[in-house]
């Protein structure tokens, strides 16, 4: 995170957040997360401010995403945070709503899939958070590159959702909402699941000149600009 950037992200968390009841955060909070026991810039002051935030009242939940799932419990409890699992249902305005990453839809990166379900063996990350801090440090950065070269050489379309995923995920969780992030695609989609009116928002992505926030007030959602 770019200083421009940790500014502004900031600036939110001391301000507008602060006025809300719940702040859920949909993943890639950070660039990487090596492990709760990294405490270099700028993780120390969103660590910090994050707990002022719980503090002050405000709810805050965070889903982790495919650059931070290796976020933990120790996280949590220096922060007041509470982690989401990959699929989780809320209430929201009266509707019950899915929150996700989102990378879980994007079933046609069939490469992508398959590094996250050995990301996520408990077995895989123990080891991986048994090495040094500093040797994990330059994995990510490894990783990060691996992660640019590989969005490079795939088509848009295989790295978006695939519609038919979907589908058959708010069928399985009886939602007709959906809330995401991940493919950097702000937008919000209509469509139908059997015969009934569903909803896909997706968020967009912060960076160093603007940031937006999927808000929901007294039942009316709206783009905030941040």
């Amino acid at each position: 995170m770019n200083p421009p950037l940790l500014k502004r992200f900031i600036h939110f968390l001391q301000h507008r957040a602060a006025r809300a009841s719940a702040l859920f955060i949909l993943g890639d909070l950070f660039d990487a997360w090596v492990g709760d026991d990294d405490f270099t810039a700028p993780n120390a002051a969103i660590r910090q401010q994050l707990k002022q935030l719980c503090a002050s009242g405000t709810a805050v939940f965070l889903q982790p995403g495919n650059r931070d799932f290796l976020i933990g419990q120790r996280f949590c409890q220096d922060t007041g945070v509470s982690l989401l699992p990959d699929y989780h249902v809320i209430e929201l305005a009266g509707t019950p709503t899915l929150l996700m990453h989102g990378d879980l839809l994007c079933s046609d990166d069939i490469a992508y899939q398959a590094f996250r379900v050995k990301a996520h063996d408990p077995e895989w990350q123990k080891n991986i958070l048994a090495k040094p801090l500093w040797l994990r440090l330059i994995a990510a950065r490894w990783y990060r590159l691996r992660s640019f070269l590989h969005k490079r050489k795939q088509q848009d379309d295989i790295m978006d959702v695939n519609q038919q995923t979907v589908i058959a995920t708010l069928k399985h969780y009886n939602c007709s909402r959906l809330i995401h992030g991940h493919t950097h695609r702000p937008a919000l989609h209509e469509f139908h699941v059997d015969d009934k009116l569903a909803q896909r928002y997706v968020l967009a992505a912060w960076n160093e000149r603007s940031g937006q926030v999927l808000s929901c007030d007294n039942g009316q959602f709206s783009v905030e600009v941040i």
